[in-house]
């Protein structure tokens, strides 16, 4: 089992950031776009396409309802190919929708740590100043 425990599909890390909705808070359009990126971006969408592929092809060798050359194949694959630009699209939409939520957080943080870093800054500068005599060139 721990052998196999590479192989393992991981998440996207972004699920559990704090700046990116995810489930309850997506709509139905979202979560559908989300899982069918995940369903068809897969090496299980790719070897089932290929189970389909090679079992209409043998079950229908030159006897069967759609024989060679497979119009009606071509005609799957060609509506196939038309929903699944769409849906890719639609995915590539939630994709920069999760990057613009990612870089809006990323920003903000950024603006904080520039304010943290300049209130530090000035109370360096407080600190210098009473710490350090007014006058060093005395001596």
């Amino acid at each position: 089992m721990a052998r196999f425990a590479r192989f393992r599909i991981r998440r996207p890390n972004w699920h559990d950031h704090p700046s990116v909705r995810s489930a309850d808070q997506l709509t139905l359009g979202e979560r559908s776009a989300d899982k069918l990126r995940n369903g068809m971006g897969s090496w299980g969408f790719v070897f089932a396409a290929f189970v389909f592929l090679f079992g209409w092809m043998l079950g229908n060798r030159n006897t069967g309802f759609d024989p060679y050359p497979f119009i009606l194949l071509n005609l799957v694959l060609s509506c196939l190919a038309a929903m699944q630009g769409a849906i890719l699209l639609i995915a590539a939409k939630r994709e920069d929708q999760i990057s613009s939520e990612l870089a809006r957080h990323d920003f903000e943080t950024n603006l904080q740590a520039e304010q943290m870093i300049e209130q530090i800054r000035s109370l360096t500068l407080e600190i210098h100043a009473t710490v350090v005599p007014a006058k060093a060139n005395d001596r």
